[in-house]
Order: C-alpha cells, then sequence, then structure tokens
C-alpha cells in the first residue's frame, strides 16, 4: 500500500452554520425565501451524498465557533504528555480525570491516548473518567526526584487547563454530531440516530500524540536517565524495573512501517476529529530537566504532504484516498452502528492513518470524540440490504479478481468482515465486543476510560 497508489480527497464542507439551520426546528426558522429553501435542502442532499453509500463516508465541519482557539491550545498539549516522564504523567492524568488505553511503558509505541468519558445528558453533572492504570500507583516516587516540587508546580501551570479544554472541545464536537444525527435523521426519515445518541448519553474523547521517529528516541532517552538516577539513589540494581512489554501489549502497538493506525472500521455512529496539528522539531530535542521542550519546535507546521494523512478505502473505486480538509475544520466519519440503525442510508468508512515515511521527524496531534449507542441497543437486520452487509466482506474477495486486487487481498486479512461480527438481535455491547476481540483479541472488553 504504496503512498503513490492514493488519490487525494477534497473532502466536502458543511458550514457549522448551515449545519445549525438545517438541524433547527422547522417552526422556529425564519420565513426563508425559496432560493435559500432550495439552497438548504440541496446541501441537505449532499450530506447524504457523501455520508451514503456511494460516498466517501466523512465529511468536514467549518466554521465552529471557538474550535479553532480550542484546537490550538489542546492538541500541542498531546505530544508533552506523551513525553514526559511516566511518575509526573500518571500524577497528571489522575489529577485531571484522564486514562490511557494503550500501552504507555512501550517505549516503541506509535500512539499514545488520553482518554475520558463525556456525559452530556441534559441536568448530568459533567465527569471525568476513570484514571488509568498509570494514575493508580499510589507508591510514592518522589524520593528518586529533589526537585519534584519545583516540577510539579511548572507541570501544573502548564496543564493547568487541561480537563477544562479537554470536556471543552469534547461538547462542542457532541453538538455537532448531534445536529448531524437529526440532519441524516430527516433525510432517512425518523429519529434513530439523534435518539440513539441520547439514549446513551455518553461519549469517549480521545487526545491522541502520533509518534515521530524522534520522539521515541526521545523516550528511550528519558528511560535511561531516569534508570541511571534510580541506580544512584537506591544502589540497587534496576533490571526489573526496565520497562516490560507482553505479548499483548506487543501486538496491539505493532509498529507499521507505513502507518501510525493500521486500517478499520469505527463501530459507533459518528466520530469526530479534529483537522491535526503536525509539529516538525527545528533541531535535535532533548528534554530539559524541567521536562519540557524548546516551544520554537513545538510550533505548528503544515501538512508536508498537504493532506491530513488520514486515507480511507474506497470499495465504489477500490483504491486508497487520503483526506484533505481544513486545518480549522472537523472532519466526521461515518461508523459501522449508524450504517446498521440506517439500513444502509450512511455507509462505515474504512479508514487508517498512513505515516510519513520520508519526513521521520513529523508527530501528527488530534483530538477525537467517539459518539455510540447505548450499550443496551437492539441491532435489527430486517430491511438492512444485503448488499451491503456483503460489501465490508465479499466485495473484497471480488476485488482479489480485479486491479486492486493486492490491496484487497491485504485489507481481507486484516479487517475482520462485519458478517462475522454481527448477528441478528445482537446488542450494541455485544456486537462492539465482538468486534474488538476479532480485531485485537483477549476477551473483547473495551476499557471503560
Amino acid at each position: 500500500m504504496e503512498e503513490e497508489e492514493a488519490g487525494i480527497l477534497e473532502a466536502y464542507e458543511l458550514q457549522f452554520s448551515d449545519l445549525m439551520l438545517l438541524s433547527s426546528n422547522k417552526d422556529s426558522r425564519p420565513s426563508f425565501s425559496s432560493e435559500e429553501i432550495e439552497r438548504l435542502e440541496s446541501i441537505a442532499r449532499s450530506v447524504m451524498e457523501n455520508l451514503g453509500p456511494t460516498g466517501p463516508g466523512l465529511l468536514t465541519i467549518t466554521g465552529v465557533p471557538n474550535a479553532s482557539h480550542l484546537r490550538r491550545t489542546l492538541l500541542p498539549l498531546a505530544r508533552r504528555l506523551a513525553l514526559l516522564n511516566s511518575d509526573h504523567r500518571k500524577r497528571l492524568l489522575k489529577e485531571h480525570g484522564l486514562g490511557s488505553d494503550v500501552p504507555l511503558k512501550n517505549l516503541d509505541r506509535t500512539v499514545s491516548s488520553f482518554a475520558m468519558q463525556l456525559k452530556y445528558m441534559q441536568g448530568v453533572e459533567i465527569t471525568g473518567g476513570e484514571a488509568s492504570h498509570e494514575g493508580g500507583d499510589n507508591h510514592n516516587r518522589e524520593q528518586h526526584y529533589p526537585a519534584a516540587d519545583e516540577l510539579r508546580d511548572f507541570q501544573d501551570s502548564e496543564f493547568k487547563n487541561l480537563s477544562n479544554s479537554f470536556k471543552e472541545l469534547g461538547f462542542c464536537m457532541i453538538e455537532v454530531a448531534l445536529r448531524l444525527a437529526r440532519v441524516c435523521d430527516r433525510a432517512i426519515g425518523g429519529q434513530e440516530l439523534e435518539q440513539s445518541l441520547l439514549e446513551s448519553f455518553t461519549a469517549k474523547g480521545r487526545l491522541i500524540h502520533y509518534h515521530s521517529t524522534l520522539d521515541n528516541l526521545i523516550l528511550k532517552e528519558a528511560a535511561k536517565r531516569q534508570q541511571s538516577t534510580k541506580r544512584k539513589a537506591t544502589q540497587h540494581s534496576i533490571r526489573n524495573e526496565q520497562p516490560h512489554i507482553n505479548g499483548n501489549e506487543a501486538r496491539s502497538c505493532e509498529n507499521h512501517s507505513n502507518l501510525w493506525q493500521q486500517w478499520h472500521y469505527d463501530y459507533g455512529i459518528f466520530t469526530v476529529l479534529t483537522a491535526p496539528y503536525f509539529i516538525l522539531p527545528c533541531h535535535k530535542q532533548t528534554p530539559r530537566e524541567n521536562g519540557c521542550f524548546c516551544r520554537s519546535c513545538e510550533q505548528e507546521c503544515p501538512s508536508p504532504s498537504g493532506h491530513t494523512y488520514l486515507e480511507i478505502y474506497d470499495l465504489n473505486k477500490n483504491r486508497i484516498q487520503k483526506v484533505r480538509a481544513s486545518p480549522e475544520s472537523f472532519v466526521v466519519q461515518v461508523g459501522e452502528a449508524a450504517d446498521i440503525l440506517s439500513k444502509g442510508k450512511l455507509c462505515a468508512s474504512l479508514h487508517s492513518v498512513h505515516r510519513p515515511v520520508k519526513v521521520e521527524d513529523l508527530s501528527r496531534e488530534t483530538f477525537v470524540v467517539f459518539l455510540q449507542p447505548a450499550w443496551n441497543k437492539t441491532f435489527s437486520l430486517a430491511d438492512y440490504p444485503v448488499r451491503n452487509f456483503q460489501s465490508n466482506c465479499e466485495n473484497y474477495a471480488l476485488c482479489t479478481e480485479e486491479t486492486s486486487g493486492k490491496l484487497a487481498e491485504e485489507l481481507h486479512k486484516i479487517v475482520p468482515p462485519l458478517g462475522s461480527r454481527l448477528k441478528d438481535g445482537m446488542t450494541f455491547a455485544e456486537f462492539s465486543k465482538e468486534t474488538t476481540k476479532q480485531y485485537y483479541g483477549g476477551n473483547g472488553l473495551q476499557s471503560k476510560r
């Protein structure tokens, strides 16, 4: 799956102001001219075309109030968190109600992810997610760091708005998703999508840092220095304290040379994510004693390729397309639950995140909110088009006989077909458990963080 094989997809842009008009109650709308009504109807058709079975399964939302400021405030913190000393990161994550659903002890990891549950039901108090396993260690480790108080003061000031920015941007994205669900429901008929989201009233937010090669070198150098400090302080062997990766961690964090994130379908209703924030250091970096880095190296840089490095596999064209989107936009992707609930009127997008081979020091930051139905939501396959159900599995076999056969065959090995994960009458909890099990192995249970 070489980069030159891919085409460029110019993501359809939906203005937030138009989303507001399309999702508003018709009785409360101002009097529109016939031209304005026709314009809005045309936009609604374009939305469904892009999210439907003949489209890419995604679009972008632009012009969301305060989104640009929140993006620039929150996203740079992803890299700083990822490269922090592990003990200080544990404390910060715990204090801000964040967890992690990747093994952060793996120094060769390609992704660092910091997660929180976001409750959006009206009248429910906003609460953070559970602390991760990284934040659950009560052992006092400050004995190894004489300047711990000074370091804590610095880091507290740097990350003081972490949880607030996380929640504010997350709820901004949730509003976008709820309004888009209403627009889709009106085009399909009924209220299935919006009602399913409201019944869930919980979404998962993730602040994600995609590591550059340099980032992994920094982590390893820092680990060596920490081990040396501990050795001097304790006069004991550190052999048993070195980073350890078990079989499950090694599998889940396997480093694919040209991918930051392996091919997959999201299995919720909508996934909303910021356009990525790229960092390309201007010189070789090493962390200072206070844990910070050269701030001039943390400024956002344009995408070297001009696209987001998010790539989709277009089943209609049997090819990869790289998504190009405005830096200030939200990208909304359709998940498999929306595909099922809409009876195929919406189509889930098969996607991955490509890793630039020629720009090894480039890191990628993004913030994602995953919206899903309630765990007890039951899926019915009645009236679900057989062709759509087969498109996730049998079309791969069909493609193997065509020009893109090698690519389709590879995807067939990576992505478990929908038919093997979904049965009529399954709850969303059962579907997500089976999906997770087939993608990652183990018992299929989802992280609660």
